[in-house]
């Protein structure tokens, strides 16, 4: 997953994102989570006003992850066939379809809101798409299956967990997007699955993709905390001072405070409800096993359960305007 916040420019603007910078004037726009439907061949549009279904987006088979960068272009995954496509925000219509790839898997938004980076788990590579001509324009290999990938504030750093249950993590240097380095892999203390900066950059959080438990680190690597978590693989995000944490397995979202990882509240979210993104005060977690999408506020209070589709495995927050 992913994951770091857009920020209207604007006093009051509703909503955040999980990637990317400052975006100016965009209080008025509106608000739309883009959600896979992943056995339909489309990406479904919910207007999270009227939280209603606005448009279905035909997209290449198996839409699996999506990533919004800038709020303008969202980054869509379909691992088995080996395809990239991307969603214009603006117009909700398929913008490009990028081929050469062989099991991507998921984005991480550059600071810049012009690159991308992909985890393609079968090359064991990173990939750099530069969003603005359509095309991947570097590429780097992390030593395994890249998979879950996160990006830190400043721009200038990628973790990325290599596998579904991982026994290492990459470090990539993304300082200069489309010259990405490898820094160095180093063994997390279980098999580790998400992994997520928090929004000050200060720390990262690293799920388990083998037992009930997270890990956090320094920014700089050094392990800090272990804590208790339901069922793997969870999946992580933060919003307002608290990290909100899925286990599709239990059907749950537990709500832990950043200052000390306590748990403020756990949530009954239907199963399957793996992968979670944030919007301000809001938290988006779809289904993959009931297709529904559910939109929680920050403190993880239900606030509307939708069926978007048969299996929805993720979703990501565009502004149209």
């Amino acid at each position: 997953m992913n994951r770091r916040e857009f920020v209207a420019a604007a006093a009051g603007a509703p909503f955040l994102l999980r990637s990317g910078g400052a975006l100016a004037g965009l209080a008025a726009e509106a608000p739309i989570a883009l959600v896979t439907a992943d056995t339909e061949s489309h990406v479904a549009a919910v207007d999270l006003r009227t939280f209603e279904v606005v448009r279905r987006i035909e997209t290449h088979p198996g839409p699996r992850s999506i990533e919004s960068v800038g709020g303008r272009i969202a980054v869509v995954a379909h691992t088995a066939s080996g395809a990239v496509t991307l969603i214009d925000g603006k117009t909700l219509k398929v913008r490009h379809v990028l081929r050469g790839f062989v099991q991507p898997r998921y984005t991480a938004a550059g600071l810049d809101g012009r690159h991308a980076f992909v985890s393609d788990s079968a090359r064991g590579e990173v990939a750099t798409v530069d969003l603005r001509v359509g095309r991947v324009v570097a590429r780097v290999p992390v030593g395994g299956p890249a998979r879950h990938i996160t990006a830190s504030p400043n721009g200038r750093t990628l973790w990325v967990s290599l596998g579904t249950k991982a026994q290492e993590i990459a470090v990539v240097d993304v300082s200069r997007p489309s010259r990405p380095l490898f820094v160095r892999r180093f063994e997390p203390p279980f098999l580790a699955h998400d992994v997520g900066f928090i929004p000050s950059g200060r720390n990262v959080w690293v799920t388990s993709g083998d037992r009930g438990a997270i890990a956090i680190y320094t920014s700089a690597g050094l392990l800090i905390r272990r804590i208790a978590a339901d069922a793997p693989p969870q999946h992580v995000t933060f919003v307002d001072g608290a990290a909100q944490v899925t286990s599709g397995e239990d059907g749950t979202l537990r709500v832990h405070r950043l200052r000390d990882a306590n748990v403020l509240r756990k949530t009954r979210i239907p199963a399957g409800s793996y992968n979670v993104q944030r919007a301000g005060g809001r938290v988006l977690t779809p289904s993959l096993d009931r297709g529904t999408l559910c939109v929680l506020d920050g403190r993880g209070v239900l606030q509307r359960r939708i069926q978007v589709a048969a299996s929805s495995h993720d979703a990501c927050f565009v502004l149209r305007g």
